[in-house]
């Protein structure tokens, strides 16, 4: 809840508007949309993708409890990295919101930099792990199965976004980084498990 100063009192601002009691939201630029399009699903699944980031953020962080995540000094490199992610959801989900606005040309958008990135991550993670001849049941340490959370999440958001691409010219660039993210958060859940020295159960 924000708040402002008028006349010496503090004046506090409401959280709550009531123009979405309707079932109406607006994307950038004013238009009013339903909440339950397509537009406002796939820009809720990366809002929630973002939201399970956050929470392996937390487990991550350098300040979190010796031992949780287990990827001792290569925690904060990861834990800056997600954030990093975490902080170019926002802007998929931005540019989503204004593909047929006057905004959608100034607002600040994703390239392939990151997924270049990600690539080098899972190529070293890779090099670090035993060879994957099986399926794995997701789970291990809370920070690995939150991370394997996150990673179905982030499929889901992609099938949002390929369904949506049908009718709607999106970037290239947004589909390829939601699909490289995924790869990406499956090779750090193993990671991570095998930092934390949890074995993987084959199915």
């Amino acid at each position: 809840m924000g708040d402002s100063s008028f006349n010496g009192r503090i004046i506090y601002m409401s959280i709550y508007t009531k123009t979405g009691d309707k079932g109406e939201t607006s994307l950038l630029g004013g238009k009013r949309v339903s909440k339950s399009c397509l537009e406002m699903q796939v820009i809720g699944e990366i809002d929630e993708l973002n939201a399970c980031l956050g929470v392996v953020v937390a487990l991550l962080s350098p300040s979190a409890r010796e031992g949780v995540g287990g990827v001792g000094v290569e925690r904060k490199g990861i834990f800056l990295f997600l954030q990093s992610i975490q902080r170019d959801l926002f802007k998929v989900g931005a540019e989503l919101a204004s593909l047929q606005s006057p905004l959608g040309d100034k607002i600040n958008k994703i390239d392939n930099t990151r997924v270049g990135e990600m690539e080098v991550y899972i190529d070293k993670f890779w090099s670090e792990l035993p060879e994957l001849k099986n399926f794995i049941l997701p789970g291990g340490s809370l920070a690995g199965a939150e991370i394997h959370r996150a990673r179905t999440v982030c499929r889901r958001a992609e099938r949002q976004l390929v369904d949506f691409s049908k009718n709607n010219a999106i970037r290239p660039e947004l589909s390829i980084y939601i699909n490289r993210l995924s790869d990406f958060l499956f090779a750090l859940a193993r990671f991570v498990n095998s930092k934390e020295g949890v074995e993987e159960i084959i199915v």
